[in-house]
């Protein structure tokens, strides 16, 4: 027996390598001479550069960039064998790297993730990958821009300040100064959400209360990219406010199809091709995949939903190990995947689970293979 084993982070508690190496415990405990292969799995949020470098055999490059609040940060970025360099916005522009007293979607910039970008331009890349997912900001990539060589200008034809209150004040966006790498080298963005840039599932009123806004900062960071939105269209000729995607990462991805050309992809399905997960397939029995938490929002692009989809495509059947099962979680069987198993064997608090995590999921993993023992004899 051959297992591919796919599986995202259980965050806080066992990176995607570790809990592989667990279920491959659990495997082995019930099929002693079973053979795995362990991917480590990212959908393009925090963690999506090491699982890539991982799987690819790169490495890692660090560049100090700017942080959220202006204060100098170590940014990481991947670059592989192929020439392809792999980035994530969390390490320049996330929100872990804002302390919860002093999260402000109004002041938060993404000039450090546009920073980042033009260090991964320097290595001369034949594709860049950008995982936005994780963001402590909501300036449309406004920061980005900037960093890149766009200007914003106010109405006296000065330069915008950081932060996403600063867009109210945007007159007219000037790009003869638009790093020209950006023209030659394709850009893939990695994003796992498909909200709009603006409206009742767009990013400032779906995801800025998690970023610090209050009820009245909300509407105005709706409203101030929105005038964002019209002035790319005024001045540059494209309109993509209504794009899926473009309200991800408070607008990022709006911003980085205006100003970088890039291309909006599920951030699973991006992962899973440059790993070359559907040659590795091949060879596979049955598929491990899971995450720490699975729920009804786990079909929109998290990382058991893109490797059940894909392993149902080649006929193998796929078995999620979570950390927990939340409402709506039964639909991802419609999408391939076997069954669900959670490492949780009894009564115990989220920290216990956590601080266990290895042994339970490596229990979980030997209970769902031991089901492989029963023979079936109904027809």
């Amino acid at each position: 027996m051959h297992v591919l084993i796919a599986v995202d982070s259980f965050k806080g508690s066992l990176s995607s390598q570790k809990a592989g190496e667990a279920m491959t415990l659990g495997i082995q405990r019930v099929f002693p001479k079973a053979s795995t292969e362990i991917i480590s799995m990212a959908d393009g949020g925090e963690g999506t550069v090491e699982a890539i470098v991982s799987a690819s055999k790169g490495e890692i490059v660090k560049a100090v960039v700017t942080s959220p609040l202006g204060d100098p940060v170590e940014g990481i970025f991947g670059k592989l064998p192929d020439d392809t360099v792999v980035l994530e916005m969390a390490s320049a522009s996330g929100l872990p790297l804002v302390s919860p007293e002093k999260r402000n979607p109004l002041l938060t910039s993404t000039q450090g993730t546009g920073e980042l970008i033009r260090a991964a331009l320097d290595l001369n890349p034949k594709e860049i990958l950008i995982g936005i997912g994780g963001s402590a900001t909501n300036d449309g990539g406004a920061g980005m821009a900037q960093a890149l060589g766009a200007r914003l200008l106010d109405r006296e034809g000065r330069e915008l300040k950081p932060g996403g209150g600063a867009l109210e004040h945007l007159e007219k966006i000037d790009i003869t100064g638009l790093d020209s790498r950006l023209q030659t080298t394709k850009i893939t963005v990695m994003c796992d959400v498909d909200n709009p840039l603006c409206g009742p599932r767009g990013a400032s009123v779906v995801y800025g209360p998690q970023k610090g806004a209050d009820l009245g900062m909300v509407q105005q960071l709706d409203q101030n990219l929105a005038r964002f939105s019209q002035i790319i269209l005024r001045d540059l000729g494209m309109d993509f406010k209504d794009v899926p995607g473009a309200g991800a990462a408070g607008g990022l991805g709006m911003g980085l199809l205006a100003f970088a050309g890039a291309k909006l992809k599920t951030g699973i399905e991006a992962v899973l091709d440059t790993v070359d997960f559907d040659s590795k397939l091949q060879a596979a029995d049955i598929v491990l995949t899971g995450e720490g938490r699975i729920d009804g929002q786990s079909i929109y692009g998290k990382v058991p939903m893109g490797v059940a989809k894909r392993a149902h495509r080649y006929g193998k059947p796929t078995l999620a190990i979570v950390g927990s099962i939340g409402a709506g979680s039964e639909a991802l069987y419609e999408h391939g995947l076997s069954s669900i198993i959670t490492i949780v064997n009894g009564p115990m608090s989220l920290e216990e689970s956590m601080e266990n995590a290895f042994a339970l999921t490596a229990d979980a993993t030997e209970r769902g293979f031991r089901i492989l023992q029963i023979p079936l004899r109904f027809t």
